[in-house]
């Protein structure tokens, strides 16, 4: 009979929830006065005093992962037997629920959840951390809409080989890459392709594999994923790039989850007033280094690769006669319909029309812009943090159109900072992003101290912020 209060601070009220390390409940923190989720992580019979060190490790790790998509991590506690991993609550349903209630997708409904899940493994693949557990039950979408990755229980640091037995697959067997299947480590990569089947999910409704049938069946899927070609949708429309390409066996051609990110970020939109050419953004660096970064986000189309013959995301090349259409229209309808010519149309307002103009100059061309120095990031980063806690509105104003629309809660944080001051700055020129130490008094908290990695993208000749990670 589990207790009603667990470290004499978490009155449980009823359980939501069961997975394979253990129920999760929800329950409310009588110091905070918040409600919260408690998950009781299973420890195994027998298990030595490493296991236990192993969970509170991953707790760690998955508080380190700070982001609007990711389930905060508040609280790792014990009591007697029992170890308990206190997170965030989200009232709503898991993206498995809701494609079981619904069916399958269409391109244009997954894609808003899809890239709010990318945006979330992006950040911690760029702390270095590794899921190694995606899939549609670990996404949780809440009654706004917002979804949230869950449940890094069994993520590990990319550079942190004990936290697994060399050969121990981890992860849910529909969804694990061809390396993990055979007993490799899982990596950036491994999350890539486990995100794909999750796509494939979404849109046909169904597991790219059916584990149905008891252990055999799970032998048998492992043996299909680590040697036979993964499983393709006719009808994924616009989405088919993205699925052919995370869902590739060789690890090494999957792009990496800023990309994936970026691919979904220019998906067709809705039309607007009048015809607008956006600057690219400039894709940030990812802890997959050995993945090819791609061109910036126009026209995404399935190509293939003379040399291995798998597919890889592409950029589109389009005719100038297309071009000079596209132009004139100035964004293709997005209407979610079921005319998959519609469904794969590119967005004009990502493309960059053929110009004619012989007297147009290289240094108009926002490509060939000066790269900024490393003293140049330096120098915005921490003019960036003064403005900011001086005035949230100049500083919010720095961030770009997406990280804006992710960032709710900019004004509450930075309206109670004072004093902010660098300890440490340093700056790669090459993926446009700056990380520094600093600290500052909060409100009501005290002195904090943190360090963030900041990724900035080009917009003619000004920076601005796309994205953060914190760890502090």
């Amino acid at each position: 009979m589990t207790s009603t209060r667990v470290a004499d601070r978490y009155a449980l009220d009823r359980e939501i929830g069961r997975g394979a390390s253990g129920a999760v409940w929800l329950a409310r923190d009588e110091v905070l006065g918040r409600v919260v989720a408690l998950k009781r992580i299973g420890i195994a019979p027998g298990a030595s005093v490493h296991d236990l060190e192993r969970a509170e490790r991953e707790a760690r790790l998955a508080a380190q992962v700070i982001h609007p998509n990711v389930i905060s991590v508040f609280d790792f506690v014990t009591e007697g037997d029992s170890h308990w991993l206190v997170t965030e609550y989200v009232d709503g349903t898991t993206f498995a629920s809701m494609i079981g209630d619904r069916g399958g997708l269409s391109p244009d409904e997954a894609a808003p959840m899809l890239l709010q899940a990318a945006e979330a493994l992006a950040t911690a693949h760029r702390l270095g951390i590794v899921h190694r557990d995606v899939k549609p039950s670990n996404i949780l979408i809440g009654l706004d809409g917002t979804v949230k990755l869950s449940d890094f229980g069994i993520a590990k640091a990319v550079q942190d080989a004990s936290l697994t037995q060399t050969g121990l697959v981890t992860g849910s067997p529909a969804y694990l890459a061809p390396e993990v299947a055979t007993g490799a480590s899982a990596t950036p990569a491994s999350d890539v392709w486990s995100f794909g089947a999750t796509a494939y999910h979404a849109l046909s409704g169904r597991p790219p594999y059916d584990v149905a049938g008891g252990d055999n069946a799970v032998l048998g899927v492992l043996y299909r994923i680590a040697h036979e070609d993964p499983p393709r949708l006719p009808d994924a429309g616009w989405l088919a790039p993205l699925i052919e390409a995370t869902m590739d066996r060789d690890p090494d051609r999957r792009p990496p989850m800023e990309e994936v990110a970026r691919f979904l970020r220019a998906r067709p939109q809705p039309p607007i007033q009048s015809t607008q050419v956006l600057a690219a953004a400039t894709s940030p660096t990812s802890t997959q280094e050995q993945a090819p970064m791609l061109p910036p986000p126009a026209p995404f189309s399935p190509a293939t690769d003379a040399g291995s013959g798998s597919t890889a995301l592409r950029v589109g090349i389009a005719g100038a006669a297309v071009v000079a259409v596209l132009a004139v229209i100035g964004v293709v309808l997005f209407t979610g319909g079921d005319d998959p010519d519609d469904a794969a149309a590119p967005n004009a307002a990502n493309s960059t029309p053929a110009s004619t103009d012989d007297s147009r100059t290289d240094s108009d061309d926002p490509e060939t812009q000066p790269a900024p120095t490393a003293a140049e990031l330096e120098e915005f980063a921490a003019g960036y943090i003064s403005t900011a806690a001086d005035d949230p509105d100049a500083g919010f104003a720095l961030l770009t159109p997406s990280y804006q629309a992710r960032s709710p809660e900019y004004a509450d944080f930075w309206g109670t900072v004072t004093k902010p001051k660098i300890l440490e700055i340093s700056a790669d020129p090459a993926a446009l992003t700056v990380t520094y130490t600093y600290e500052y008094k909060q409100q009501n908290e005290g002195k904090r101290t943190e360090t963030v990695t900041l990724q900035l993208v080009q917009d003619g000749d000004q920076l601005l912020i796309d994205d953060a990670a914190t760890i502090g």
